[in-house]
């Protein structure tokens, strides 16, 4: 830094300063401070920048993107964690240091904010990437054939563009959180290694992971539910019943659109039948981990390889021979252990003590929540479909929906966790039309929204498909829709109820035939929604969104894709299914 004073003001030490004298005296010194200000910021600058990409689903891979970023920052790191949506190729390759965590979505597919990253990146068109260094940290469940798929294929990809691995990837399980511990301090190690890094934090806008609760699935808190009401009629088909849980001083705190962990105990008729199998009846310390620690309903890889292996002229092995994934689902479906074990024979079935191995740890259960902390507070309300089918010799039911209709009093205790999903939610303007599609238990999370924006006086519009089989049997929340409807909250209604008529209605049937309005509230910036079924009814409403941009804006399939895809990225347009 030079700074010259004006000609001819030498100073005299007891001469008074001039007004130009004092303009430059201040100058001079602004200029020295300023400049040191520069060095510090420099000596504190971070040596390298780590962008920590995710893709996640339900939330987990997000939090764990925040806490690689202040880990990164506490070792003098830059970082900053982005959904995975939001990078384009382009911007990939102007990164030096990535870290991708990732979830794996239905059967090996990306989950939704990494979808659009994943066509691009597969594309013949994506740009080389010799100067990224990177490392994959993998979230998914071992129960599936393509465990932590996505995981593996944005690790290849990366690969294949020519950038350098950084460290080996990462696959965790259900029980991720010390792996991914493991994984983080490793990988941080390596980073602070090869940049250099020094160990002075990076305090520059500061991202503060947020807050863990105590309450998880390995100390989830004891609620005590409340309410148990059935909702759809006696009638039905089906049965779908209305819970709510007392919040107590737990201090658990949840948003509209989480989700709420159950932690269910498997029911003791399934697990006296299978003591009876194994003949270990009256071992009380089997029936117990039977009951609540392992999952006894739905047959683990390792548990049919196992029955394979030792029954090779059974029926099981039979159908894995033929070499048939889908063979092999169809035939699965419905079954649990007991009937596997049943179709080995009692020759070669497994000891006691050799089957609890090679049965998986049993999950808490996720549903979306339909309540809203500013409408229901001290309360978390949840809506479920009790799960129950038979054969013509045994009755089936589900783990987590059973145990709440029937094995938990009144007044009884359920071990329970928020599960937080930062990309559903209500949107935070007030003032921006929803639209929310969700068939069946697919309103619980709608429920939510609307008592939320009531709650906070948002003026957004508000528009709802809602149907189900029938309406005189399946039509939930009917009266509280009807109400909200009225009180101006529900804009607009649009009701399906596939069975009621000759031919089926669906609410994509609804969807095309507002074709127009439906549009329009989207180029007003309303936020769309999609809530349910997965296999089937998210890709119906997806084709139906796709058709209605087509033929309003009449420019053919590959806009409305884009148009699609723009949405996405604005996180207009969002999805919570299983």
């Amino acid at each position: 830094m030079t700074l010259m004073p004006p000609t001819g003001s030498l100073i005299p030490a007891d001469a008074p300063f001039s007004a130009q004298q004092e303009s430059w005296l201040a100058g001079f010194i602004a200029g020295i401070a300023a400049a040191g200000r520069r060095d510090d910021a420099a000596a504190d600058a971070p040596t390298a920048t780590v962008d920590v990409l995710f893709g996640t689903q339900t939330g987990n891979a997000e939090f764990l993107a925040d806490e690689l970023v202040a880990g990164a920052r506490a070792r003098g790191l830059g970082g900053r964690a982005t959904a995975l949506d939001a990078v384009t190729p382009e911007q990939l390759a102007a990164m030096s240091h990535v870290l991708v965590v990732t979830s794996t979505y239905g059967e090996g597919e990306m989950p939704d904010n990494a979808m659009l990253f994943w066509e691009a990146l597969q594309s013949d068109t994506a740009p080389r990437l010799e100067g990224l260094r990177y490392a994959v940290l993998g979230l998914g469940d071992r129960g599936y054939d393509d465990f932590c798929q996505a995981a593996k294929l944005v690790d290849t990809r990366l690969e294949q563009l020519g950038a350098g691995r950084l460290h080996e990837r990462a696959d965790c399980d259900v029980d991720f959180e010390e792996p991914a511990a493991q994984w983080t301090a490793a990988v941080l190690e390596r980073l602070v290694a090869e940049t250099g890094a020094t160990a002075t934090p990076v305090t520059d806008s500061p991202v503060v992971p947020r807050t863990r609760s105590p309450w998880n699935k390995r100390t989830p808190y004891r609620s005590r539910l409340a309410v148990n009401r059935l909702l759809s009629s006696s009638r039905s088909a089906k049965e779908i019943r209305h819970y709510e849980f007392d919040l107590g001083d737990s201090g658990m705190t949840y948003e509209a659109g989480d989700a709420l962990a159950v932690v269910p105990l498997n029911d003791d008729a399934l697990v006296g039948a299978l003591l009876t199998h194994l003949g270990a009846s009256g071992d009380e310390k089997a029936a117990e981990a039977l009951r609540a620690e392992r999952e006894i309903r739905t047959p683990s890889k390792e548990l049919i390889a196992d029955l394979v292996e030792r029954a090779p002229s059974s029926e099981l092995a039979a159908v894995v021979a033929h070499g048939d994934r889908s063979d092999l689902d169809s035939w699965l479906w419905g079954r649990d252990v007991l009937d596997l074990l049943r179709d080995a024979g009692p020759a070669a079935a497994p000891r006691l003590a050799e089957l609890l191995p090679l049965l998986r740890p049993l999950q808490a259960r996720q549903y979306s929540i339909s309540s809203s902390p500013l409408a229901h507070p001290g309360s978390v309300h949840l809506t479920v479909a009790s799960v129950r089918y038979g054969t013509g010799s045994r009755a089936y039911e589900g783990v987590a929906s059973t145990y709440l209709a029937d094995r938990v009093g009144e007044d009884g205790a359920v071990g329970v966790f928020v599960q937080p999903n930062a990309s559903f939610g209500v949107p935070a303007d007030d003032d921006a039309p929803m639209v929310m599609i969700g068939p069946g238990t697919g309103v619980a999370p709608f429920r939510g929204f609307l008592h939320e924006r009531a709650a906070r006086g948002a003026t957004g519009r508000n528009w709802l498909f809602y149907g189900d089989r029938h309406r005189g049997t399946d039509f939930v929340y009917e009266d509280e829709l009807t109400r909200l409807r009225k009180d101006g909250v529900l804009t607009e209604l649009d009701l399906a109820f596939s069975r009621d008529q000759a031919e089926k209605v669906y609410v994509q049937t609804r969807m095309r035939e507002r074709s127009r309005e439906l549009y329009g509230w989207l180029e007003e910036g309303a936020h769309v929604y999609v809530c349910g079924d997965a296999s089937r009814m998210a890709k119906d409403v997806e084709a139906a969104l796709l058709g209605v941009v087509a033929e309003q804006r009449g420019r053919g399939d590959d806009d409305a894709a884009e148009y699609l895809a723009e949405l996405r990225r604005a996180k207009r347009y969002v999805r919570d299914v299983y």
